[in-house]
């Protein structure tokens, strides 16, 4: 597994590049049938016919037309079952629970950690590292509630490998791995919202355990 990612990011971007591969592998197929057709099914340049000769009722081909696309539906479904149910697990036992509320046109993160809660609202900005900032502990397991009082909005962390909508009146909650590695790392609302739909921007900064502790104390007992 490559430095720095996680699992469960490792088994998004090989679904993704396996999928892009039987998408270009299908097309070339396509691609190909279509050019033998015309190369070879065209009409004769001095043919007295009207058409060229015409194929009816070839029993293996329709077959064939039938069973491939079952087969090949088949293998996305099993794959993507498969990485869908060990991406949405959860474990119960987070070391972490944030509560993240998509606003127009911004965001509020609760953040619940040994007993005591951090909040952090923000305004649209158009930087992200001057939207409000989600303060994380690197390496460890983050519950994440999704809520959202007015629109759809979309909670985006392109470097974690996940985007959840945040639907009004509907309970999602999903368990990420956080990053092994400290840093900070840009977020957006990826569901056109509204106006200021390009001004919904965030950062999630991942830190030491020892530092993160050092920011709930301090946070907290300000708060």
């Amino acid at each position: 597994m490559p430095k720095g990612i996680t699992k469960q990011a490792e088994t998004v971007q090989n679904l993704w590049n396996g999928s892009w591969i039987a998408a270009l592998a299908t097309g070339v197929v396509v691609w190909g049938l279509i050019l033998w057709s015309v190369a070879f099914h065209r009409k004769k340049k001095h043919s007295k016919d009207e058409l060229p000769p015409q194929v009816r009722y070839n029993l293996p081909i329709e077959i064939l037309y039938t069973v491939v696309p079952i087969i090949m539906v088949g293998v996305f479904f099993f794959f993507t079952a498969r990485d869908q149910n060990y991406v949405n697990a959860m474990s119960g036992h987070p070391d972490v629970k944030v509560k993240v509320e998509g606003f127009q046109w911004s965001w509020r993160f609760t953040t619940d950690y040994n007993g005591k809660q951090v909040e952090v609202v923000g305004r649209p900005a158009g930087d992200y590292t001057k939207g409000p900032q989600l303060v994380l502990p690197a390496g460890k397991k983050v519950e994440f509630d999704l809520v959202s009082p007015d629109v759809i909005h979309s909670f985006w962390v392109p470097a974690f490998h996940f985007k959840r909508d945040v639907i009004p009146g509907v309970d999602n909650k999903f368990e990420v791995d956080t990053l092994e590695k400290s840093g900070v790392f840009a977020g957006r609302c990826a569901e056109l919202c509204g106006v200021d739909h390009s001004r919904m921007l965030f950062s999630v900064k991942l830190v030491p355990q020892a530092e993160f502790d050092q920011y709930i104390a301090s946070q907290a007992g300000a708060q």
